[in-house]
């Protein structure tokens, strides 16, 4: 994608880099649920692999699963601004929904103060706007904070990276945006994680286990003892966002018990914040109908319609774009795609 100048960060989860990883790894996803409906139809399905919004929704439409999708995005982000503000997070009311990466804190108070003016005018401070420049540059211009870190939020919108002078302006190292910086460091942390695996199951190294901020144990916890417990979750939109797209996957609180899980029902998101969601979800609905219905040409438009690449790439230079790295991927790619 760099060659044609779409410059990525991350690239899981959406863009050329999260379309292709979705036709990779999204046929083996069926796979791995066909067993699942086989063996255990009742059983509720935790998935923390990306694409999030993409492995969520093409599960649901082609089982008859109970899938939830589990980011750790909302709670973190939390956590961030958290520290931005100098509040314990027990201090602060907050609301928030979306779609997976591109949520949105619609309401951060505390003891019913708004926060956000407090925010704005903090980042009129560079060390503390450096620190999360993409985030804090969309909450002062869209009026909301977004739950991604800001390398991967430039990745869901048409605004930082479209030219080398705005990567320049508004990225930083790492998880602030550093070009390429998955793809140029995944081999070393996939190596390393693996040698830290071997020696925790060799007895060599001891294995944390403190409960953290990821939900998968509240969850487990909440439906065995019937103790309620809130959690965010990627579940279908059943009516849950008023204005974004029904049967498509949404980000919400969710209320957990020996029930199961139970989405919330938020109302709707600022229009100009829907809009943001809604592009991305039109992506997810042609993914996903590109792997269920081995459609090709469905695979190509959602590159199409990616904000990101829309705004850098002619129709025909996606097109060209696209081929190319079927071309490059044909070994790991289904039949459909060659």
């Amino acid at each position: 994608p760099l060659k044609y100048g779409v410059d990525q960060c991350i690239g899981d989860t959406i863009g050329p880099g999260g379309l292709f990883k979705s036709l990779r790894t999204l046929p083996a996803w069926l796979e791995i649920l066909a067993d699942v409906e086989r063996l255990a139809p009742k059983a509720l399905v935790m998935n923390y692999t990306n694409p999030m919004s993409l492995t969520v929704l093409t599960g649901l439409r082609a089982s008859k699963l109970d899938i939830v999708g589990l980011c750790h995005s909302v709670q973190s982000t939390l956590s961030d601004l958290s520290d931005y503000l100098a509040i314990p997070v027990s201090e602060i009311s907050y609301k928030a929904a979306g779609i997976n990466h591109l949520s949105w804190f619609t309401m951060l108070e505390k003891d019913g103060e708004n926060l956000y003016p407090v925010l704005n005018d903090l980042i009129k401070n560079p060390e503390i706007y450096n620190k999360d420049p993409v985030r804090f540059e969309m909450m002062k211009h869209l009026g909301a904070f977004v739950t991604e870190s800001s390398g991967h939020t430039s990745e869901y919108t048409a605004y930082f990276r479209k030219r080398p002078e705005l990567v320049k302006k508004y990225m930083r190292s790492g998880y602030l945006g550093e070009s390429g910086f998955y793809a140029n460091n995944w081999p070393t942390w996939r190596n390393e994680s693996s040698q830290n695996l071997a020696a925790i199951l060799a007895g060599k190294e001891e294995h944390d286990f403190e409960r953290g901020k990821e939900f998968a144990s509240y969850i487990i916890e909440a439906m065995i003892t019937n103790e309620p417990a809130v959690i965010y979750g990627n579940v279908l939109n059943t009516g849950l966002i008023d204005n974004l797209p029904q049967n498509g996957v949404v980000e919400v609180a969710c209320l957990v018990d020996k029930k199961g899980i139970q989405p919330t029902h938020f109302g709707a998101l600022p229009s100009h914040l829907a809009s943001l969601d809604h592009q991305h979800m039109m992506f997810h609905d042609l993914v996903a109908t590109a792997v269920i219905e081995q459609d090709r040409e469905a695979a190509l438009h959602a590159l199409m319609v990616d904000p990101l690449t829309a705004a850098v790439l002619s129709l025909e230079e996606i097109r060209n774009l696209f081929d190319e790295m079927i071309n490059a991927q044909r070994d790991f790619l289904p039949e459909f795609l060659l």
